[in-house]
């Protein structure tokens, strides 16, 4: 279905469009949401639903959907490209491929030969770069306004028409095999540790890296490739974004250059929820390039489709991810980590939950995992009040409106949409969030966290170990004192 062509306001109010119409109908007359705004600040609420009812959304005839949200004060458009294919599509063999083929189209299309974009894009001052999931791999630049048409002209290009040479394999296999050394090989306890979680779930679409085996990376051909980039860079798997100063001809140029792009005919990839057995699980890598002991600690979850993902997702805010978590106050007074992160793993059909704790001279790994699973226990004991989920949801709101203001984020967020939030994609998912009760967070608790960690304790070599197991049997203040000189 085409929605009609996108014409930014001339006046200080925005013509209804068709595109969110349906959006406005559904969603901010919504008794549901109605209901559930009593929790969230309304001037919160008010904020997405404007940025919403900005969204023009077109589908063109060959599948490919474009969102476009009009910003007359700024200077610059934001562009998005998200295509449906990441290492969970790659066969046994071609692990690695998404990520190649990734760098491989900033290196050379029909009309636009070898690193002819990387130069015209800096050319005219854009930011430009891509990133490869599992599920999915995206493009995003942001662009000066009156260069729109250039950007969309080379943008189609490379993923219409990239040219695979065996120079340009060769030279990008290379670039990716010394990132592997880089970002994984060469830094301690990486490899081992990534493996092992990847073992977890041995036989899914997920059980191998993003970046894949040295072995099929260095074996991948042009003609493998190509191939690859036929099944799945395709205009119905394309979800494409412009956020900034839009002209009126800016849904005309995006036809101009997407219209005539034509999907195989190929069925999609199609995948399930993984199903695993939780249970708790510990092992050990020792590393002789380690500079201190930490430990990893991750939970198996679901992915952004199943119905307890909202829950798993506010709990992961409220136990590990800001300065006001769980895990922040429980040790404010006297930290026991110098240390914490956690960057939780979203899939479409699966999830990990995983934090990284470098422990205080004085604090072992077993009273990190303590402290860690005290944290889930008081949930299963006391509960969440609705005051303190009310809280924890209008703090999530805040810092996702906060990012909304930034054009790229926005235009990113907006190529990433779930297929069920199509018409709806900023207010709908909050729908879900703000249904989630008390009860909720007491049951994703029990159901994938309590008594379900897999622990991974990161060893430096003997002696570092042999001294900072000294360090844990002294007095607080001589440990610490010691530890500065250590480190």
């Amino acid at each position: 279905m085409t929605q009609p062509d996108f014409i930014p306001p001339k006046r200080s109010s925005f013509k209804q469009y068709i595109a969110y119409g349906m959006s406005f109908i559904s969603v901010v007359l919504s008794p549901q949401l109605q209901a559930n705004s009593q929790c969230l600040l309304q001037s919160q609420i008010n904020q997405l639903q404007h940025i919403e009812n900005q969204i023009a959304l077109t589908e063109l005839d060959n599948g490919l959907i474009l969102r476009q949200v009009h910003r007359p004060e700024q200077a610059t458009v934001s562009i998005a490209s998200q295509f449906n294919v990441g290492s969970r599509n790659e066969p046994s063999g071609q692990s690695g491929y998404a990520h190649l083929f990734e760098h491989l189209l900033f290196k050379g299309s029909l009309n636009a030969p070898a690193d002819s974009y990387p130069r015209t894009m800096s050319a005219i001052g854009a930011q430009f770069n891509a990133s490869t999931h599992f599920d999915y791999t995206n493009y995003y630049a942001t662009i000066p306004a009156q260069a729109l048409a250039l950007s969309l002209f080379l943008e189609a290009d490379r993923f219409i028409n990239p040219v695979l040479s065996a120079e340009t394999v060769n030279n990008q296999q290379g670039a990716v095999l010394e990132e592997m050394a880089t970002s994984i090989d060469n830094q301690p306890y990486i490899r081992p540790a990534m493996e092992f979680l990847l073992s977890q779930v041995k036989g899914s679409p997920y059980a191998h890296a993003i970046i894949g085996s040295k072995q099929d990376v260095t074996s991948a051909t042009a003609s493998a490739l190509q191939t690859f980039h036929q099944r799945y860079y395709r205009p119905d798997a394309m979800q494409l974004s412009l956020v900034g100063h839009l002209e009126e001809d800016s849904l005309a140029l995006v036809k101009q250059h997407f219209s005539g792009w034509t999907s195989p005919n190929i069925p999609h990839d199609s995948f399930e929820q993984l199903s695993i057995n939780a249970k708790a699980i510990q092992t050990e890598i020792v590393d002789e390039r380690g500079p201190w002991p930490a430990i990893l600690m991750a939970w198996h979850t679901v992915g952004r489709e199943h119905a307890d993902y909202e829950a798993i997702s506010l709990l992961q805010g409220y136990l590990f991810q800001n300065l006001r978590s769980a895990l922040a106050k429980q040790t404010l007074a006297s930290p026991s980590h110098m240390l914490s992160y956690s960057i939780p793993l979203t899939m479409e059909n699966h999830g990990v939950t995983n934090l990284v704790l470098v422990p205080r001279a004085n604090t072992s790994l077993n009273e990190l995992q303590k402290l860690t699973d005290s944290l889930f226990a008081d949930i299963m004991a006391k509960g969440m009040t609705e005051q303190q989920l009310c809280e924890l949801k209008t703090l999530a709101l805040s810092q996702q409106l906060q990012q909304f203001s930034h054009s790229q984020t926005l235009a990113k967020h907006l190529s990433n949409t779930a297929n069920r939030d199509k018409n709806a994609p900023l207010t709908q998912p909050w729908q879900r969030i703000q249904a989630v009760l008390p009860d909720d967070i007491s049951r994703v608790t029990q159901a994938y966290f309590f008594d379900k960690t897999v622990r991974v304790d990161l060893l430096p070599p003997w002696y570092i170990r042999w001294g900072k197991s000294v360090l844990e049997v002294l007095p607080q203040g001589m440990a610490e004192t010691l530890e500065g000189w250590a480190l």
